[in-house]
């Protein structure tokens, strides 16, 4: 026979169940509807104009006939760009110091947070605050710039990715989700014979798929975008980023291509590249985005909760 309490938990289910949302609650699902409608369409709007820009014909751009849909349609400048071998050394650049990069900001990042999480780690509290220390105060770009200098590490690929390796914020998210795993799972890998590094790589990694999915995106959009180190610490221009040659040609620093200026219909295609090259360089990382995207919310309200 079922209990008092227990019949009236169900009552209130089922009555919960069964209610029918109020007037002011559907004002509010129809506002909130609408609102999320706009900020799609400005979030999506100078996206599909930059798409639609870089297969339309110059004529049409300047006459500002170009919105969503392209007009005139062409795809002169991608032949334009995808020729310039310049193009290509700085994609491949772009992807080994993400690649590279990533790895050495998710390694690094990992080790730092697993012992911050341990509240039995002598100086927790000190290592702790020394990390967000740096979050608000820093050295400096010329200190830095001397640091690197002096380092040897200028026109080299460590020259990008070690100076930004660990992410403060990045590292309070991790810490904060390592701390939410179950302290039991540990003691009894202990008590089967696992030491510290065999819990870390064989119960804490299997477990944090979520929070690494979600740094893994994190800094390999940064790591994809950067553009300020790779100006000033690489010099060669076979060394440096496809977005650091995207920075150049925004600014007429340099040329795509070349002999094409005489030619009036080159000239009106170079100037639809600045579209097109962004567009292109765009591209990988918001084809990466959808397959991360599952672990971003798992992972960074894991990282946020708070006991």
């Amino acid at each position: 026979m079922p209990s008092i309490s227990a019949v009236k938990t169900a009552k209130r289910e089922k009555g919960y169940s069964g209610m029918k949302p109020t007037k002011g609650y559907r004002v509010f699902q129809v506002f909130n509807v609408i609102l999320l409608l706009l900020v799609v369409m400005i979030t999506l709007y100078p996206v599909l104009y930059l798409v639609a820009q870089s297969f339309s014909a110059q004529k049409y751009i300047y006459a500002g006939e170009v919105t969503l849909i392209p007009k005139g349609f062409n795809v002169d400048t991608y032949k334009i760009v995808m020729a310039d071998q310049q193009f290509w050394i700085g994609y491949g650049n772009t992807v080994l110091y993400t690649v590279v990069g990533t790895a050495i900001n998710l390694a690094m990042t990992m080790m730092f947070a697993y012992p911050l999480s341990k509240k039995n780690l002598i100086g927790n509290r000190f290592f702790t605050l020394f990390a967000v220390f740096t979050m608000y105060f820093g050295g400096g770009l010329i200190p830095n710039y001397l640091l690197v200098n002096s380092l040897h590490m200028k026109n080299t690929i460590w020259a990008i990715v070690i100076p930004g390796a660990i992410s403060t914020f990045n590292l309070l998210i991790m810490k904060t989700s390592f701390e939410q795993l179950p302290k039991e799972l540990e003691e009894a890998a202990a008590v089967d014979g696992l030491s510290t590094y065999g819990i870390f790589f064989r119960i804490v990694i299997p477990l944090s798929s979520a929070i690494i999915a979600t740094m893994v995106l994190f800094y390999a959009v940064g790591n994809w975008n950067n553009w300020f180190g790779p100006m000033l610490y690489l010099d060669d221009k076979n060394l440096q980023p496809v977005t650091l040659y995207l920075r150049n040609l925004i600014a007429g620093a340099s040329a795509t291509s070349g002999g094409v200026q005489d030619d009036m219909e080159a000239q009106q295609i170079a100037s639809n590249i600045k579209s097109t090259t962004m567009v292109l360089t765009v591209l990988p990382i918001v084809c990466i985005y959808p397959f991360l995207q599952k672990y971003f919310v798992s992972g960074v309200l894991l990282g946020a909760v708070k006991e």
